[in-house]
């Protein structure tokens, strides 16, 4: 077999603004899973957080000292959402499927790209029982992170600390007003997630993709999830945007808050603004389908949300075709250079990825 490289140009960005991709909202989540503050794995939504407005003037670096963080040098892979997967598959006794597999980062690296090409990423990607299966290579993001300086770990942790004062582990009427006014008082923990798995896709390619969720609006936990798709709300930090430069900043990193809350269906984003020092001094609740339109009434044209949809339906239409030549079983590497407008496909010599635990029910199934 060939071991060429397959290329895929990411420029000019005219040849995808006609495509008109037909879109499969996520109507609904087919199943969900919860890490406890342990990283142990739960197939219910025991770590949904429910929605509270935090207080204004909150300083969001209290409590760093004692802040719990996730090890991000664990290489995690698929395994959550396999898990998930497989516990769906018992119950229902029917074959999850989809074209493509993976986690919501991946997706969101994906429909971003046509607009930020500055930061390269590596993927891993197999086809297994016809469904491509595609992971970070976490390797290549612990080698591409810089080294941090303290004051950037206490940025990171500014988002951390506003979702753990947004937050109430329940509805907000069962919590007393001195309970719910002690949140500034709580350790913040990372390793804490609630995860959704919702079935969407992009022209003809089917996916499923499993994402953190930060908090329902709604009821908690919601009733009927899998019919009645909840109000979920993702938790941002920005800071105040003051000059017109900030602005232009802003308005940039409303295409990720985008990308990401569209792709799980998540309905709104509250974003958290803060000073330089890290003390939140507003609160803006948008309605995630607003935003494209936001962008474009700017008349900065940063970037267009339809372009990115119909670019990500034609990169995954690549993917699936190429990676469809080869036979089942093939590890492939997905890789984009810092800067470069090309996104390449290769084979690569390693073994597959895929869970143990995963492989052996898919086989018994």
């Amino acid at each position: 077999m060939s071991t060429s490289i397959h290329t895929f140009s990411i420029t000019p960005l005219t040849q995808f603004s006609n495509r008109n991709s037909q879109i499969r909202r996520p109507q609904q989540e087919i199943t969900h899973f919860s890490y406890d503050d342990h990283r142990r794995l739960h197939h219910d939504q025991s770590s949904l957080k429910s929605y509270y407005p935090p207080p204004l003037g909150s300083d969001l670096s209290s409590g760093f000292e004692s802040f719990r963080k996730h090890d991000s040098s664990i290489d995690e892979h698929l395994d959550g959402l396999l898990e998930a997967i497989v516990e769906l598959e018992r119950r229902s006794g029917k074959k999850v499927s989809a074209d493509v597999i993976t986690w919501r980062g991946m997706m969101t690296k994906l429909m971003t790209l046509p607009y930020d090409i500055r930061d390269g990423f590596e993927m891993n990607a197999i086809k297994f029982q016809d469904s491509i299966f595609i992971e970070e290579n976490h390797s290549y993001q612990l080698n591409s992170q810089s080294v941090p300086y303290p004051r950037q770990d206490l940025m990171t942790y500014w988002g951390y600390k506003f979702e753990e004062i947004s937050t109430l582990p329940g509805n907000p009427s069962d919590f007393s007003r001195e309970t719910i006014e002690s949140r500034d008082y709580n350790t913040v923990n990372n390793e804490q997630q609630f995860c959704s798995i919702v079935k969407t896709g992009f022209g003809g390619v089917r996916l499923i993709i499993g994402g953190e969720v930060d908090a329902v609006w709604d009821q908690n936990p919601p009733p009927d999830p899998l019919n009645k798709p909840p109000v979920y709300v993702e938790l941002k930090t920005s800071k105040t945007p003051r000059r017109p430069h900030e602005h232009v900043n802003f308005e940039r990193k409303m295409l990720r808050f985008w990308a990401q809350s569209f792709l799980l269906g998540i309905a709104k984003i509250v974003v958290g603004f803060r000073d330089n020092e890290g003390i939140l001094e507003g609160l803006e609740e948008i309605e995630t389908t607003s935003i494209p339109g936001i962008a474009r009434r700017s008349g900065r044209q940063l970037w267009d949300g339809k372009v990115s949809i119909d670019f990500t339906t034609t990169i995954l239409e690549w993917i699936k075709e190429t990676i469809g030549r080869a036979p089942e079983g093939t590890l492939w590497r997905l890789a984009h250079a810092p800067g470069s407008n090309t996104v390449d496909l290769s084979i690569l010599p390693q073994n597959s990825f895929l869970s143990s635990t995963f492989l052996e029910w898919r086989i018994i199934m």
